[in-house]
């Protein structure tokens, strides 16, 4: 799987605390800045970046880090078949995959801690979309992808 990581000088450290972990586990990853917290990238220019990149099949999934997550998340779900999720726990980390097939995680410097941001990175990375959910409740999420795919031809040219 390749991972594409990208921040403001908001989520700077959180994102280079992720790099850590995800260098530890041995994941390939690609930072698309910002690298030097003192000559950042916006959150508006960061966010596209990570998107595209996954667009164009160069990343399978994404971690976006700026203040809240919050800009992150709206900024990059402006992007068809980017599905961008802003989340503060683990278990929301691991939910936005499994029930929404998340494909970017969007986190919050001034929220979360170096330690947690990298549990949360390695649920939202360990886990599959309708993973440990019931056989119906996967059929249900599948149908529902499928709709919400359709959504996506009205809205994006």
């Amino acid at each position: 799987m390749n991972i594409a990581i990208a921040s403001d000088k908001s989520g700077f450290a959180l994102k280079e605390a992720i790099a850590a972990f995800l260098t530890e586990a041995g994941m390939e990853f690609t930072d698309l800045g910002t690298r030097d917290p003192d000559s950042p990238i916006p959150y508006f220019e960061a966010a596209p970046i990570v998107a595209k990149a996954i667009q164009r099949g160069e990343a399978d999934r994404g971690i976006l880090c700026c203040g809240t997550g919050m800009g992150m998340a709206v900024v990059a779900n402006k992007h068809k078949g980017i599905y961008a999720a802003c989340c503060e726990s683990v278990y929301t980390a691991k939910m936005c995959r499994a029930v929404n097939d998340a494909n970017v995680l969007c986190m919050g410097g001034w929220l979360i801690g170096e330690w947690l941001g990298a549990e949360m990175a390695k649920a939202f990375l360990a886990t599959e979309f309708t993973q440990d959910l019931e056989e119906w409740r996967g059929v249900w999420l599948h149908n529902a992808k499928a709709k919400i795919a359709q959504y996506e031809e009205g809205i994006f040219l």
